[in-house]
């Protein structure tokens, strides 16, 4: 048996690109899609890297490629976040719309579902990320680091809209609805911001250094920042961070998966 729901590589193939190509098309050919996925990121450059940028003075604080490139890293890492936590909103709307349940009804290998809505997020994410970064070499952005270099900082943030885009799907295919979607960004929202987010993690003190350091989204944006500045750091525990977390949430994703097919 071939076709879309066809339990085969080649059925996985057909469900996650139906999927993914109807995802994306949404996003692109809808204003209210598309818009606040570029204009928020861009606000938090904005914000953080201009309007914070005084920051770069404070004594102790010494990364060479100067605050923009700092920042950067941070609004990087944050809009793979949130562009896997939209694609959540996206999920749980198909369900309230009843067309998750064509899919369900038209794929035999329903994991292929999931895997279009990762890969949607990644080609929402491409789309910001390509913004984002031309308007920080406009910004006058000094970048370090070699291209090898710059492909890890991307390869970390590829990684980080998967893991959200998994833990966001297995949010919305367990509550099937967009009421769900505080559930899906709050948790995203808080591991960020107690991260060092302004200043390096030595400048931070009590409670929030203790935090930060427990935190793995801390290791994420130490090697990012390496990476942009050409003087990498925590490049082992960074990855393995980045390539744990997909795992792990791919089995909460499944999960969820499970839930929506029992539950009709």
């Amino acid at each position: 048996m071939n076709g879309v729901g066809a339990p085969t590589p080649a059925g996985f193939r057909a469900v996650a690109l139906a999927v993914a190509w109807r995802s994306v098309h949404n996003f692109l050919s809808n204003p209210a899609f598309l818009v606040p996925a570029v204009v928020f990121p861009l606000f938090f450059f904005v914000a953080f890297a201009g309007g914070l940028s005084a920051i770069a003075n404070t004594p102790g604080f010494d990364f060479p490629s100067g605050y923009t490139a700092f920042q950067f890293v941070f609004v990087l890492l944050q809009s793979a976040a949130f562009g896997g936590v939209f694609t959540g909103f996206a999920i749980a709307r198909d369900w309230e719309i009843g067309f998750a349940n064509r899919y369900m009804l038209a794929a035999a290998n329903r994991n292929g579902i999931v895997a279009g809505y990762a890969l949607a997020a990644f080609t929402r994410a491409v789309v910001t990320w390509t913004i984002l970064t031309a308007i920080a070499l406009v910004a006058g952005m000094e970048v370090g680091g070699t291209g090898v270099e710059l492909f890890g900082l991307y390869g970390l943030a590829v990684l980080t809209n998967l893991t959200a885009t998994l833990w966001a799907a297995g949010v919305a295919m367990r509550v099937r609805s967009i009421q769900g979607g505080p559930l899906m960004q709050f948790p995203v929202f808080l591991i960020l911001f107690l991260a060092p987010v302004y200043v390096p993690l030595g400048l931070l003190s009590g409670w929030i250094h203790a935090v930060a350091s427990v935190n793995p989204v801390t290791a994420l944006l130490e090697a990012g920042r390496g990476f942009v500045s050409g003087e990498p750091v925590v490049v082992a525990l960074a990855f393995a961070v980045a390539v744990t977390l997909p795992v792990l949430f791919g089995l909460w994703a499944r999960g969820g998966l499970k839930r929506a097919e029992a539950a009709g």
